[in-house]
């Protein structure tokens, strides 16, 4: 069904000293990674700074929001940050949005948390607003555009809009499901030329490995024994765990895989087998 090359990303939760985040933005590179992800929730790092740092100690990786809640965002301050990140990366910025789903995040923010419709509606407002105001810089710093979630309006605003489109782990609870929310996203792109992401929730080479805690949180998937078969569980040898995301790829479409830090090393060795 695709294609594209694969593409893998990592999302990394913690910043510590100067030395010690370029280190790992390095070890990243060096493992093969294409993207260095930052999320955007209050307790994890503050994306656009770490993105600059990251970037400075690379050479090869982009480096991207996974995602930003845009609910807490204007166009006009994030246009700025936006402008001068992508400028600072020399382009290798992935901007990554999203509604936002944290209520006590838009509660810091003194911003109305809103029904799921309103915080679709806000993030189409904020994501046209930027794109806008970014067109309007003489030098056109606009970074490729990534939407993350899974309910129907925003993967249909995702379609529309984006040049990525990013399946979180709870629309990856059964292959069929994951199937519809594929077909939602090509009905609305139409001709357009989406890349598909999606978020491996967890990875090892055995299931002794693999964080069935951080797998139950993500999917609300409790029996471990379905849950070593989800879409966005990967287990096995390394050659293995390629061919499923061959599979995955051929049958879905999806050509970029993301994980969490803690994975990356295991990740690495399935990197190695579709190079």
């Amino acid at each position: 069904m695709s294609n594209r090359p694969f593409r893998f990303g990592v999302s990394l939760f913690n910043v510590g000293s100067r030395q010690e985040w370029q280190d790992r933005a390095r070890a990243v590179e060096d493992a093969g990674f294409d993207v260095l992800h930052v999320v955007d929730h209050l307790g994890c790092p503050a994306p656009f700074p770490a993105l600059v740092a990251a970037a400075a100690s690379t050479t090869r990786i982009r480096v991207g929001t996974y995602v930003l809640n845009t609910g807490v965002h204007s166009p006009e301050f994030l246009a700025r940050d936006v402008a001068d990140v992508h400028r600072l990366t020399d382009g290798r910025l992935e901007l990554g949005l999203g509604a936002g789903y944290i209520e006590a995040e838009f509660e810091a923010a003194g911003v109305p948390f809103g029904t799921g419709g309103e915080r679709v509606r806000r993030l189409a407002r904020t994501l046209a607003g930027t794109l806008a105001l970014l067109a309007d810089e003489p030098d056109k710093p606009v970074p490729p555009i990534m939407i993350g979630g899974g309910g129907d309006r925003v993967l249909r605003l995702a379609g529309r809009e984006a040049d990525i489109v990013s399946f979180p782990p709870e629309t990856a609870g059964s292959e069929e499901l994951l199937g519809e929310r594929v077909r939602l996203v090509r009905e609305a792109a139409g001709d357009r030329d989406v890349e598909f992401n999606l978020l491996l929730v967890a990875v090892g080479r055995n299931r002794d490995e693999l964080a069935f805690g951080r797998i139950r949180g993500a999917t609300g998937v409790a029996d471990d024994e379905k849950a070593v078969h989800l879409p966005c569980v990967l287990v096995g040898s390394p050659s293995e765990m390629a061919d499923r995301l061959r599979d995955l790829r051929e049958r879905f479409g999806i050509s970029y895989f993301s994980v969490f830090e803690p994975d990356m090393a295991v990740f690495a060795e399935v990197i190695e087998q579709l190079r």
